[in-house]
């Protein structure tokens, strides 16, 4: 494979632009990891017209997709998991050309997941976790039980990666075979939902009251990071600025459901400020001391 894709990752290579190239094969009949493609070529740019670019070929039974995109672009999406595929690419992938050790250095950072990226993922993770949380328990109250069972089944995956990145790992894939090692409490929860013989509501109910309690004992991890950047000044913050915060932006979907749930753990307080209106006040936010 690698002798026929040469013709296109050499003229990629030679470029100034290009800091390094990974090769990815397709090792089973379906593989939604390389899109079905007999192969992938991650072509990491420092510089492109666009971010992330795609081209795809085919040479007579065979075919290879190729992927370019800007190192922004790529940081971007290993730092905040928003395409979780590109950390598999960069760890398994096979190196075929490696500008100046490039390949060789990211790879050691992703080895190492540095606190403060791993801080930004638990905020993230956390935060979409508090809103399927949520969202079950109203589904459940509706009695929509199917649509609650699925939030239940987010906010297990949600607890799990929480527990993969704060033991210093990036979640893969194929996350329950690391819950499995690093978390079997939250493994054995998300056993029971599938495989017990309870009818579902009694289920979901058993599972919502777990997943309170593992949220409990998760909410200084997850919090860490808002809590940082509502330190950073003296005064209360308003919602609105809060969820314009350049920090925040990666998880500003989710925010007013996480910042409503560490109210009522009370790590966030609520002060209320004066309005024009004698009996409308301005819900303002600061972290407890």
């Amino acid at each position: 494979m690698e002798d026929v894709l040469r013709s296109i990752y050499q003229e990629r290579a030679s470029d100034d632009r290009t800091l390094g190239i990974f090769m990815i094969e397709k090792k089973l009949n379906e593989s939604p990891i390389t899109d079905n493609f007999d192969a992938i070529l991650l072509v990491v740019v420092s510089q492109a017209e666009q971010p992330w670019y795609v081209k795809h070929y085919q040479f007579k039974d065979y075919t290879a997709a190729m992927h370019i995109v800007e190192e922004r672009q790529l940081l971007f999406w290993i730092d905040t998991s928003s395409y979780r595929r590109m950390v598999q690419w960069v760890t398994e992938g096979k190196v075929i050309f490696d500008r100046n050790e490039y390949i060789s250095e990211l790879r050691s950072e992703l080895a190492e997941f540095p606190e403060e990226k791993r801080e930004l993922r638990l905020a993230i993770e956390f935060a979409k976790l508090t809103r399927s949380y949520r969202e079950a328990k109203q589904l459940f109250e509706t009695e929509n039980y199917l649509d609650s069972y699925n939030k239940v089944i987010s906010s297990l995956h949600s607890l799990g990666r929480l527990s993969i990145i704060e033991e210093g790992y990036h979640p893969e894939l194929i996350v329950w075979n690391q819950i499995k090692r690093i978390d079997p409490a939250i493994y054995k929860l998300y056993d029971e939902l599938l495989t017990s013989a309870e009818p579902l509501p009694e289920r979901i109910e058993l599972m919502m009251i777990a997943i309170d309690f593992s949220m409990s004992s998760k909410v200084k991890l997850g919090s860490k990071h808002l809590c940082s950047v509502m330190a950073s000044q003296e005064q209360s913050w308003t919602f609105g600025d809060l969820k314009v915060h350049p920090d925040l932006t990666h998880y500003q979907l989710d925010l007013s459901m996480m910042v409503d749930y560490l109210v009522d753990k009370q790590v966030i307080k609520v002060e209320l400020a004066e309005t024009k209106g004698k009996t409308v006040f301005h819900r303002l936010y600061r972290v407890v001391d």
